[in-house]
């Protein structure tokens, strides 16, 4: 099969690459819709050492189940494989399995390629009116979903239905629409890059901003780097929550003397639960989510370019989806 493979640092190729094979309970997909997330781009840079060269990258997939008894169902892939049965698993926190694998950290290849196998357990079947290229966003739209409810779970209720969301990327915006269905109508996205600020007001109808100013009950930092903790913790009100959800790099930003003079909660959230991600795919079946216009679609031969142009700063959409058969 196809596949875009990380061969090295900024240095990504297609390669022909044998096909997987399923094991016992897995079925084999065709995948057709991979989106490019944060952290795909953080291995591409060699930021991760969780996913060293060679490797093939990408969890955000969707596409129609080949052979056996399932053959032709459309299905949106969870892409975190748990154990099911230690403490964790069985309190649903799966996300926490000390067991847990990921497609696109080893031992499991990702899904920029025509074809992976996961667990029938880890997908969600999609309607036939939903185009796979936007139930592909379940797993960057499930994590935000699980920083939103854990977020707004610790939120004295007493305080304001108000939100920041730091970032304007896939996770930024997915936050602001996991906010709005969940009932918090005033959200502010803080996003530096101009184009991408104009594309989420003039595309998404959103309210973004370069800068933040003034007070939040609750912060979302869908960036994760020194410099966003420390608006984080300057824009929470006291009393207020912060869902840290950005994997940018890890230290330095917040003002801890401030959030415990304050009593400002942070929470850091990783990925969701399996109950989260099916949350999130039925929310995007039921229109909850919007449109979910917001993508940029490439076919995967285009991958390399499609980094390039992430790393350049080149791209306003939220979301490069990369289609394996285009």
């Amino acid at each position: 099969m196809k596949a875009l493979v990380y061969e090295g640092i900024e240095t990504l190729a297609i390669r022909d690459v044998p096909d997987p094979v399923p094991g016992d309970g897995e079925h084999l997909i065709k995948v057709e819709a991979v989106g490019i997330c944060g952290s795909d781009m953080h291995a591409y840079l060699g930021h991760d050492a969780r996913r060293p060269a060679p490797l093939i990258l990408g969890h955000e997939a969707a596409g129609v189940i080949v052979g056996g008894p399932r053959d032709g169902a459309r299905v949106t892939v969870n892409p975190l494989a748990a154990c099911w049965t230690c403490p964790a698993c069985q309190s649903q926190r799966e996300n926490l399995c000390p067991n847990r694998q990921i497609i696109s950290m080893p031992p499991r290849e990702g899904a920029f390629a025509q074809y992976i196998a996961m667990p029938g357990r880890n997908l969600v079947d999609v309607p036939d009116d939903v185009p796979l290229n936007i139930a592909a966003l379940a797993e960057p739209l499930a994590v935000s979903w699980h920083t939103v409810k854990l977020a707004l779970a610790a939120l004295h209720p007493a305080m304001e239905k108000r939100a920041l969301v730091i970032g304007g990327g896939a996770i930024g915006l997915a936050a602001a629409l996991a906010l709005r269905a969940m009932d918090i109508t005033d959200i502010t996205i803080a996003e530096p890059n101009a184009a991408r600020r104009a594309f989420l007001q003039d595309q998404c109808g959103e309210t973004a901003v370069e800068a933040a100013t003034g007070e939040y009950p609750v912060v979302i930092d869908a960036v994760g780097y020194a410099a966003t903790r420390a608006i984080a913790s300057a824009r929470a009100l006291p009393g207020g929550v912060i869902g840290h959800v950005g994997l940018g790099d890890d230290a330095g930003g917040l003002d801890v003397r401030r959030m415990t003079l304050q009593e400002i909660t942070f929470i850091g959230t990783y990925t969701y639960s399996a109950q989260d991600f099916r949350d999130a795919a039925q929310a995007i079946f039921d229109g909850r989510l919007g449109p979910l216009d917001w993508t940029e679609n490439r076919p995967l031969d285009d991958g390399p370019q499609a980094f390039a142009d992430l790393r350049a700063g080149r791209v306003a959409a939220p979301k490069i989806v990369l289609d394996p058969w285009a």
